[in-house]
């Protein structure tokens, strides 16, 4: 039988004493968390032995002696530490002795039941504490074929064995807050804090940010209930507040904020995890927000939009006229119908010229409207994002229309032609199948061109909203806090002397993090794939953009 003993890489230079940890019967494991330096009393060690499995609900207890060759106390130990045995009783008792040599290697030997056993073989894995006790471990999820899956159920119990060890480290955090300058009757060795007054005013902030959190808590529950009064819910504002994509990234930041203002505290590791990237997301995305402010506001920016803004729509307008005036002739020497063609072309360009006349109307307030939109930008990059969306929405609405009439029309004529197809061919219409032939379609493609830009817009807001950038940051800075096992390596094999091996984290890969910590999100946008609204284009059905993907369209 082979024994683990997982020992920590801080307690080599620990005095002369106890060690302290739990033993894992169904791994053959043992975890040393703490050396009890001597001299104590062994009262005092039951008692506070005590109080700690009240506390962690962990099974902590004396597992052997550990004997320094340096220790400042009375050399002659080894008996006294090995009649201790009697007093702290249990399975397997360990006596560790560090060689004079080398510190890192040791001898041992094991007592069981009051007879010395040398014939078992121990492990000694040394592990950092502090990065075991911060850690997260993660079990992956792989698909392994048939014939592999009894090597999936090792892999997973290998999982959570380890799991086992990594809950015990973490859920005994409360002997790492003991320091070593703390008058206490016990003295620890273990993983210590060098930051003390790091640590106090962390929890100065902790303290102060209890009423800050209920402050805002109350403030964005009554901003909520003023959202959800009867008075902003009738029938055309409600269906107003669904659709632009501003109302609906704002009611999704609205509801980030009451999840981070809880004074709930999180349950689990994915409770905390999804406040602590909701709390990173939104404060990076008011410090690009702000940035955007202070570029838009600095050299006239505003107003060089705002004076680009009616020469562009000029330009768009004229670029329309030319289309539909070269689509009222004869276009690539097609013979057309010319009074339909002369019906159609008025129509159309009746809109364009009440588009321009709209602008033209706008333009003397257009800079004060984008002066106070960029403002928004301090609630948020998405928020402004989504403004652009809308205001790209507003200012496109005329092309929309001739979609939705030129896109009528050219459904007409597919049925048609299908229609006259399948009647020469003395076939039955078939409402199930709705089989057309390709042709091309000019507004379609500028159609096109308005929601690939609505799209990618949409898709940013999405990127924002979604990624976990708590958990991305966690990855670069301390990557073994999110852990997604663990590997080896020979730390010292010496002859006649147990094996020491090093433990070490192996760091979630970035793709797993951002599928097991990404956000949800909530947009307004379509749910159709590009396939599929390249698709509605093609058959000249109509896409419509305050549409959901799970409602019907006509």
């Amino acid at each position: 039988m082979v024994i683990k003993v997982f020992f920590p890489s801080c307690c080599p230079e620990a005095e002369s004493g106890l060690l302290i940890g739990r033993w894992i019967p169904e791994q053959n494991a043992a975890v040393v968390l703490a050396v009890i330096h001597y001299p104590f009393i062994p009262g005092q060690v039951k008692q506070y032995l005590v109080q700690i499995r009240e506390v962690t609900k962990v099974n902590v207890s004396v597992l052997g002696s550990w004997s320094s060759h340096y220790s400042q106390a009375k050399k002659d130990l080894s008996q006294f530490l090995e009649d201790l045995s009697s007093i702290f009783p249990h399975d397997l008792w360990f006596q560790l002795t560090q060689e004079k040599e080398n510190k890192f290697v040791f001898d041992y030997r094991l007592v069981q039941q009051g007879s010395k056993n040398d014939k078992e073989n121990v492990i000694l894995i040394h592990y950092d504490q502090r990065k075991v006790m911060l850690s997260k471990l993660h079990c992956l999820d792989t698909k392994t074929p048939e014939d592999n899956r009894n090597a999936g159920v090792k892999s997973k119990a290998f999982a959570s064995d380890f799991a086992t060890i990594f809950d015990t480290v973490a859920k005994c955090e409360l002997l790492f807050m003991i320091d070593k300058y703390d008058e206490t009757p016990i003295k620890f060795t273990h993983w210590q804090s060098e930051g003390r007054e790091a640590s106090i005013v962390v929890e100065l902030v902790k303290q102060a940010s209890v009423p800050v959190c209920v402050v805002l808590s109350l403030l964005l529950s009554f901003i909520s209930s003023i959202c959800k009064s009867r008075a902003l819910n009738i029938w055309p504002l409600r269906f107003l507040w669904s659709k632009l994509s501003t109302c609906v990234q704002l009611a999704h930041r609205l509801d980030h904020l009451q999840t981070i203002t809880s004074t709930t505290k999180a349950q689990n590791h994915s409770e905390f995890m999804r406040k602590a990237n909701l709390f990173v997301s939104f404060l990076i995305d008011v410090g690009l927000g702000l940035l955007l402010i202070s570029w838009l506001y600095q050299k006239n920016r505003i107003g060089q939009l705002a004076d680009a803004l009616v020469p562009v729509a000029d330009h768009v307008a004229k670029e329309l006229q030319e289309l539909l005036e070269w689509l009222m002739g004869a276009p690539a020497g097609l013979k057309m119908n010319k009074a339909l063609d002369e019906v159609l072309g008025r129509f159309f360009l009746y809109h364009i010229h009440l588009w321009i006349s709209y602008i033209h109307l706008m333009s003397p307030f257009i800079e004060m409207i984008l002066w106070y939109v960029g403002l928004a930008a301090c609630l948020g990059l998405t928020v402004a994002l989504s403004i652009v969306s809308d205001i790209i929405a507003l200012l496109t609405l005329h092309i929309y229309c001739f979609y939705v009439y030129g896109a009528r029309l050219y459904c007409l004529k597919i049925y048609g032609l299908s229609s006259l197809w399948r009647l020469f061919r003395g076939k039955k219409w078939n409402v199930l199948r709705q089989r057309v032939d390709s042709c091309s379609y000019d507004l379609d493609q500028l159609r096109m061109v308005v929601v690939v830009v609505q799209g990618l817009i949409h898709l940013l807001v999405d990127f924002i909203n979604s990624l976990p950038l708590y958990a991305l940051g966690l990855r670069l800075c301390r990557p073994y806090t999110l852990a997604a096992g663990v590997k080896f390596k020979v730390f010292q094999k010496v002859a006649g002397k147990p094996l020491h091996l090093l433990m070490q984290i192996n760091p979630l890969p970035y793709g797993m993090i951002i599928r097991h910590y990404r956000l949800p999100t909530y947009s307004c946008y379509p749910k159709d794939s590009w396939t599929a609204l390249c698709q509605k284009l093609f058959l000249g059905e109509l896409i419509y953009p305050w549409k959901r993907k799970t409602e019907k369209q006509d």
